[in-house]
């Protein structure tokens, strides 16, 4: 099982790119094949995930690896999911002054901005559609309203994101 979770979470750590938003459809993907969390865990584990302090996606597969293999479960999935960045990081900083200012280097960040925005949006969706978000219920019509005002709160009031976070609670506990 830790080898599992190791090889796997070092395979998302390799191949992924983007911040954590941009990895938690492949994630996903993974958790589902190996059946490790039904979509409503890991759509909580996400949450939890999200507000903890540190990287979500490092954070979700701490959350993943201890609950499948508790302690060291957690351990090893943190571990797999860090160390393809570390060794990346290494190996780049000793040529990134010279390769920074490379056109094709340039052209390459351009071409993967796209994508990424693509990915995060897919991720957003799919959480929605997972957590019954995209059907018209009473509590996705109020999850809608909540999510429009917490927006122009970020974005025209330019609130602080941790206080929106606790306005927003506060009225989960009196809406829900």
């Amino acid at each position: 099982m830790l080898l599992d979770l190791f090889l796997t979470f070092l395979l998302i750590g390799f191949v992924s790119f983007g911040g954590g938003y941009a990895i938690i459809p492949m994630i996903q993907l993974e958790v589902e094949r190996h059946g490790w969390m039904t979509s409503q865990e890991l759509i909580d584990v996400i949450a939890v995930a999200g507000m903890s302090p540190g990287p979500i996606a490092t954070n979700t597969a701490v959350f993943i690896g201890f609950h499948v293999a508790g302690f060291w479960g957690g351990a090893t999935a943190a571990l797999a999911m860090t160390l393809p960045s570390v060794l990346i990081v290494l190996l780049l900083a000793s040529f990134f002054y010279k390769i920074n200012e490379a056109p094709v280097v340039q052209s390459a960040f351009y071409g993967m901005r796209p994508i990424i925005t693509a990915l995060i949006i897919f991720a957003a969706f799919s959480f929605a559609q997972s957590n019954g978000l995209l059907a018209f219920t009473k509590d996705s019509l109020i999850g809608g309203l909540l999510f429009l005002l917490c927006l122009l709160a970020l974005l025209k009031y330019k609130w602080h994101p941790m206080l929106v976070i606790v306005v927003a609670g506060g009225l989960g506990i009196l809406l829900y």
